[in-house]
């Protein structure tokens, strides 16, 4: 018989850091999810938090929720990457942590023998080639104040196969991963720190959506979690504080998971 899965603890009850005061934040995808979530939790630590979006009732939302800034933003677009960064050094003063996290996953994305090449492409181009933008404009900056911290939104599936497969989603994540680990281990001595965050499934509106219309491949997911549920946004965001933070000061070039024990289970329990 299974167990009921212990419940997570009351965010409410744990006692917030102030690592982040006075450094500045720019937040990709801060409209929703884990975007929105990380966006309050860098401004509850004291950062200036900038929220780049493309849905721009979304964005400024989130801006207001957190006393930051809006910039409406395609990233797969590079001169509104470029003007995302400049606005944020341009108000705020400095760029110390980019979240590199907006990123899609559309239904069409599925089994490589059902994707096309335009789904597979648009995935690509919003997932990874995004990140290879905001990570290219943010690192001038950086390098200039030689301390930084960049985190570029992965997934557990970067470092395991999935049976029930979105080929190109799992393909963006490794690319994701393996930029990562690249501009980690050639930055460090310029003070700048770069890692790929590897969350395992989160009760987000995305993941929410997308096994709305499949519920079957939603259990078929939620067996192999040892924790025996999904993760909530505020948990990735606060491991997301974690490596924004000096806490994090010698974790660099790493793929940082926050998947429940997905990635080490053999057999989850009964």
């Amino acid at each position: 018989m299974t167990q009921p899965s212990p419940p997570r603890p009351d965010a409410a009850e744990q006692p917030l850091c102030r690592r982040l005061v006075g450094r500045t934040a720019v937040v990709t995808g801060a409209g929703s999810g884990i975007g929105l979530a990380t966006a309050r939790r860098f401004a509850a630590e004291g950062a200036h938090v900038v929220c780049g979006d493309i849905d721009e009732a979304a964005g400024q939302a989130a801006a207001e929720a957190t006393g930051g800034l809006f910039v409406r933003v395609d990233v797969t677009d590079p001169d509104q990457v470029d003007a995302l960064f400049r606005a944020a050094h341009a108000t705020y003063g400095s760029v110390d942590v980019a979240f590199n996290n907006a990123g899609i996953s559309p239904p069409e994305d599925a089994s490589i023998l059902e994707t096309g090449l335009e789904a597979w492409r648009r995935v690509q181009e919003v997932n990874l080639t995004s990140v290879y933008l905001c990570c290219k404009a943010a690192l001038p900056y950086m390098r200039r104040q030689r301390r930084g911290s960049i985190i570029n939104t992965a997934s557990f599936v970067a470092v395991m196969g999935a049976a029930t497969s979105q080929i190109s989603y799992t393909a963006s994540k490794g690319g994701v991963l393996a930029m990562s680990r690249e501009l980690g281990v050639q930055f460090a001595r310029e003070g700048v720190r770069v890692n790929a965050l590897c969350p395992g499934p989160v009760n987000t509106p995305l993941l929410r959506e997308l096994f709305a219309e499949d519920p079957e491949r939603a259990a078929r997911r939620l067996v192999h979690i040892p924790a025996g549920r999904f993760a909530e946004a505020d948990e990735i965001a606060a491991a997301v504080a974690f490596l924004a933070s000096d806490d994090a000061s010698f974790v660099n070039a790493t793929d940082f998971l926050v998947d429940g024990g997905i990635a080490g289970a053999y057999v989850t329990p009964l």
